[in-house]
């Protein structure tokens, strides 16, 4: 059984904390309107930078691993950002609670991680990782884990992708 990459959208995909009005290279501009965000009175749509060289790094990387959405976009990530980025859909993790409590002062999203991976090893690229998540899943999960922090200012690079290959070989 592969090892699943769980993928979250905004840092790793967008690097939505670039300089405002200043897309980074190598990413084209979108504007979207998710569940929650058009319900917002008379918002403009969301900003979204996406590099479409992205979507053929991810492809091949599903050779090694199960694609996941482990973002706040859930299956959303399916119908605005998959499609421009030429991936399929993929399954997602339905964070239970959203930017709840979490333990011992890891992130959030941590805790479910966890529970969706089961005793799969996992790779998971976020920007919101620290040495804490890393620590709680080293102590409490059963497989090997890759917790990749991605900079929310660049996005995924090269390196990480080499990486992310390396790891799953």
């Amino acid at each position: 059984m592969k090892p699943l990459l769980l993928i979250d959208v905004d840092g790793p995909l967008n690097p939505y904390a670039a300089r405002a009005q200043r897309r980074p290279a190598g990413y084209s501009t979108h504007r979207m309107r998710p569940t929650g965000w058009s319900e917002k009175e008379r918002a403009k749509p969301l900003r979204v930078w996406l590099n479409h060289g992205h979507g053929p790094e991810l492809i091949a990387l599903a050779r090694a691993y199960e694609l996941v959405w482990a973002t706040t976009w859930k299956d959303e990530a399916n119908d605005w950002i998959g499609p421009l980025l030429g991936l399929p859909r993929l399954p997602f993790v339905d964070w239970p609670v959203m930017h709840g409590r979490a333990p011992a002062g890891t992130f959030w999203k941590t805790q479910y991680i966890l529970e969706y991976a089961g005793e799969r090893p996992f790779a998971w690229i976020d920007d919101d990782i620290t040495a804490m998540d890393r620590e709680w899943v080293d102590r409490h999960h059963p497989a090997r884990t890759l917790l990749m922090r991605v900079d929310e200012q660049i996005g995924l690079v090269r390196e990480d992708f080499d990486a992310l290959a390396n790891w799953a070989a």
